[in-house]
């Protein structure tokens, strides 16, 4: 999107290069990157990446300070997954937005999804790394937020995970991690924090009390950095140890109820310039408009799984009674083609990663780059120039 940039970044580009992109990646991360890293870096205005910073704040600070909202929230968590000492706000947030295009040339970003539970955040930056190294990136450009840096980000990152607990005693906890895409993420968050990746299948409990083995010994667990999803955990048909609503004695560093307070629920109370018009589907007695022109979305489903951009008349109608509490129908955002690739344009979604300690902090950027309908890596992994990528702006 910054024209000199890109254009001498295709210039220069070369298969040769990506290969060694991904293999660099594969050994910084000591696990195989199986989802799909897009060839390019996008080279970003820093005032778009700004109002998307603040942006994302002022939709998350909305939510939080009001009381009516947290209300009206409790009704998102399911009875088995809401648990006990929730903390006042989350602790990990995102917020995703696509770009659009005007007449005027100015460019848009339009608030897509947030959520309230980790993303990429060790990865991230080992991505961004690689992209600068492999591809000669000019120096001068960033991929932090205004004021953070490489140094203050890990400083910042690791104690949001461990709080005041010894790493021995903190874990990341998932279902069957060494099976998930997202494997690297972990690898990296374990070695950054010297924490240990925990199958949710292998924690112990005696009493209130959690515990995992060590060789031998058990270890108790003071405090969880969690990613577990629970639509995941749902389907793995997993015997636990625990429930999510259990009193247990242990500190969360992302309490799982943020997973549905922060969510695709959040959208139709959001009030903010940046949101497309969003209403859940029970409150919609005819659908507004043309369907082409609108998605539609399950509340709590991840990575795009079951919404229907466009959808037929027959996806509205066949979602009934309560049921349709549990969908949203949001206006389609109309996303620029605003990378010029050697494949062809490609579309951008920009996800504003944040660490809320006393007040929500943007750090970082995730970039999805696409040329279809649908911008996750799931849909866009038969694609060249597409893919899961990063954001870097001119220090100023």
């Amino acid at each position: 999107m910054i024209k000199e940039l890109r254009t001498e970044f295709n210039r220069q580009w070369n298969v040769g290069r990506y290969r060694r992109l991904l293999e660099r990646l594969d050994s910084r991360c000591g696990a195989h990157v199986s989802f799909r890293v897009c060839e390019t870096p996008v080279f970003m205005p820093p005032e778009i990446m700004r109002l998307m910073e603040q942006s994302g704040v002022e939709v998350m600070e909305q939510l939080v300070g009001n009381a009516a909202y947290r209300a009206a929230s409790d009704r998102a968590i399911p009875a088995h997954s809401k648990g006990p000492r929730e903390d006042p706000h989350p602790l990990f947030a995102a917020v995703d937005f696509g770009i659009e295009k005007k007449p005027d040339g100015r460019l848009v970003p339009r608030l897509i999804e947030l959520q309230g539970f980790p993303s990429l955040y060790a990865y991230q930056p080992v991505l961004c790394q690689e992209y600068g190294a492999v591809y000669d990136l000019p120096s001068g450009l960033s991929q932090y937020a205004r004021g953070m840096d490489a140094d203050n980000y890990e400083m910042l990152f690791r104690g949001a995970v461990l709080g005041t607990r010894a790493p021995e005693n903190v874990i990341l906890l998932e279902i069957d991690p060494l099976q998930q895409k997202t494997l690297p993420d972990f690898v990296l968050t374990a070695r950054l924090c010297g924490i240990p990746i925990v199958n949710v299948r292998d924690i112990l409990r005696k009493r209130s009390r959690l515990y995992y083995k060590k060789g031998g010994t058990l270890i108790p667990v003071d405090r969880i950095y969690n990613r577990v999803i629970p639509e995941d955990l749902k389907n793995s048909g997993a015997r636990l140890a625990f429930k999510l609503s259990d009193d247990i004695d242990v500190e969360w560093a992302g309490h799982p109820n943020w997973f549905f307070r922060m969510s695709r629920f959040s959208l139709p109370f959001i009030k903010h310039p940046t949101l497309p018009k969003t209403m859940f589907l029970s409150d919609v007695v005819s659908p507004p408009g043309e369907l082409r022109d609108w998605v539609l979305k399950p509340l709590f489903s991840f990575a795009g799984s079951g919404v229907k951009v466009a959808p037929e008349r027959f996806d509205i109608d066949s979602i009934t009674g309560p049921r349709r509490r549990d969908y949203i129908l949001q206006e389609r955002v109309d996303y620029a083609e605003l990378v010029d690739t050697p494949a062809g344009p490609a579309t951008v979604e920009v996800r504003i990663l944040y660490i809320w300690l006393e007040d929500p902090v943007p750090v970082l950027n995730l970039v999805r780059l696409g040329r279809g309908t649908m911008m996750g890596v799931d849909q866009n992994k038969t694609m060249d120039w597409a893919g899961s990528s990063a954001g870097f702006w001119p220090e100023r």
